[in-house]
């Protein structure tokens, strides 16, 4: 965390509309997990408020919010903020972007680097690969698996897939549970074992938004106002670069 961050996070709480600490509920996708572990902390030293935060895949959390469930604040891919807005889940005009984030691919911390350069290249990569990993139910998961059958090879990475509903994919690998990683780009770094490779061929790639909305009736609408600036400022932006992302 830069000092120019932190200077960043103490002048939010200047702005911070609300004198009180209060506890701001966040739903978010694991896609920006590993940029919140960094980033929150900041906000809530700076604010005084403490943010309550769970993770899940898109699709998970979709269906605990068609569910019931709500909170403060959520983060999930773009178009489906825009989907739950027109059904209300939502308030209208809250979206706001955060970062975005492409697929890519992560091995074994020391493992020998398989070529993925080229669309041809990355078939044969998949194709000699033992296991990959990816999510059943995560965006790009659902959207690798797409990619593999576009390439006639779908058959053949099922079959020696490993496909946890969530979470870092990545663990896998580290672990040795699995040879290969594909995730979205910002879920595959800084996991311990494990090594960023790179990220999908250009045509194969597939680039998700980040986007924040709020729940109706939420019980910290200001406070959870004030998170969502704290994220979209210059600073947080150079922390999204420096995770792999593109600010919003």
């Amino acid at each position: 965390m830069t000092k120019r961050f932190l200077a960043a996070a103490a002048f939010m709480l200047l702005q911070a509309s609300s004198v009180h600490a209060n506890d701001i509920t966040v739903i978010a996708s694991t896609g920006m997990s590993t940029l919140f572990k960094h980033m929150i902390p900041a906000f809530e030293r700076s604010s005084g408020h403490k943010v309550l935060i769970s993770y899940d895949t898109s699709n998970i959390i979709l269906g605990r919010i068609n569910a019931g469930e709500t909170g403060d604040m959520v983060v999930l891919t773009g178009p489906v903020i825009d989907n739950l807005t027109k059904q209300g889940k939502l308030v209208a005009g809250s979206r706001v972007d955060l970062a975005k984030s492409g697929v890519g691919v992560a091995i074994r911390t020391g493992a020998v680097k398989p070529d993925i350069s080229s669309p041809e290249a990355f078939k044969r990569t998949l194709l000699a690969a033992k296991s990959i990993a990816y999510t059943a139910t995560g965006a790009s998961g659902i959207y690798f698996a797409g990619v593999t059958e576009k390439m006639g090879i779908g058959a053949e990475v099922k079959a020696k897939a490993k496909t946890p509903a969530g979470g870092h994919v990545a663990e896998l690998v580290a672990k040795g549970e699995a040879e290969l990683a594909v995730q979205m780009t910002s879920e595959l770094r800084g996991v311990p074992g494990a090594e960023y490779l790179g990220p999908l061929p250009g045509e194969l790639q597939m680039f998700t938004v980040f986007s924040a909305g709020l729940f109706p009736g939420a019980k910290q609408t200001e406070a959870a106002q004030a998170l969502i600036r704290f994220l979209t400022t210059p600073d947080a932006a150079r922390v999204y670069q420096s995770n792999g992302m593109e600010p919003g």
